[in-house]
């Protein structure tokens, strides 16, 4: 699903998501000031998107609850962890949202799409609820990947 945003919220903060612990990296993300394209060392949306242009968010909902209950068909004695785990799920729905972008794409070649507004200080969860998305948080029933697309500052 693609939705025209009304309102882009960005805050420098969002950046320091990147940093908190989550299990197995209680330094948070690896990649953290090392791989390019991640934080601190990208500028924020508003420095590379002209915000006066308007501001797509590319959607792709994965049924995570449905990936779970196939899961736990094929290995009973797996935890909820285990059966949840991003490693199983995510290609399926990275690919899925490759293609939601090459949909916009074929209508916005003047458009460029940044599929980790997080790291250019985009506060996801506001800027989708502003448009009526609701994000599930931390999701059980569905999982939303998105990325946003805008018009480059020349």
């Amino acid at each position: 699903m693609t939705v025209l945003l009304s309102e882009v919220v960005i805050d420098r903060k969002m950046q320091g998501m990147c940093r908190l612990s989550y299990p197995n990296h209680p330094r948070g993300c690896p990649n953290f000031d090392h791989k390019r394209g991640c934080p601190p060392a990208v500028p924020l949306f508003s420095e590379v998107f002209d915000l006066s242009k308007p501001v797509y968010a590319i959607v792709n909902s994965f049924n995570l609850a449905e990936h779970v209950s196939r899961m736990k068909a094929a290995h009973p004695h797996w935890t909820d962890r285990q059966l949840a785990c991003c490693l199983y799920w995510q290609p399926t729905a990275r690919n899925q949202l490759k293609a939601e972008i090459a949909r916009f794409r074929s209508g916005h070649q003047e458009y460029t799409v940044d599929t980790c507004p997080e790291a250019k200080g985009v506060n996801v969860t506001e800027t989708l609820r502003r448009a009526g998305i609701e994000l599930e948080w931390p999701p059980v029933q569905c999982v939303r990947q998105v990325a946003l697309a805008g018009v480059a500052r020349s």
